[in-house]
């Protein structure tokens, strides 16, 4: 089984990466970015056959270690 986890930055939360993106794409002549806000991709392959127990697992890897729950959402898609 496939999953995808994406992690971002909860509103509210400064992203200076996000900001510097955002005047990269003005200095390039990008037209109509009106904001930008950056976050994290994890492809995961795992073992487990069943999707209950694979959600369990990957939200047990996003509260220890893949996304900082203070600051940061998480969204765990299950791909296959």
């Amino acid at each position: 089984m496939k999953a995808r986890v994406t992690v971002t930055l909860k509103n509210g939360v400064l992203d200076p990466q996000g900001k510097a993106i955002e005047g990269a794409l003005a200095s390039l002549g990008v037209p109509g970015v009106a904001g930008v806000r950056q976050g994290k991709v994890f492809d995961i392959d795992l073992t487990h056959s069943q999707a209950g127990e694979a959600e369990a697992a990957l939200k047990e890897a996003c509260e220890k270690l893949l996304a900082n729950t203070v600051i940061e959402n998480y969204r765990i898609e299950l791909v296959a």
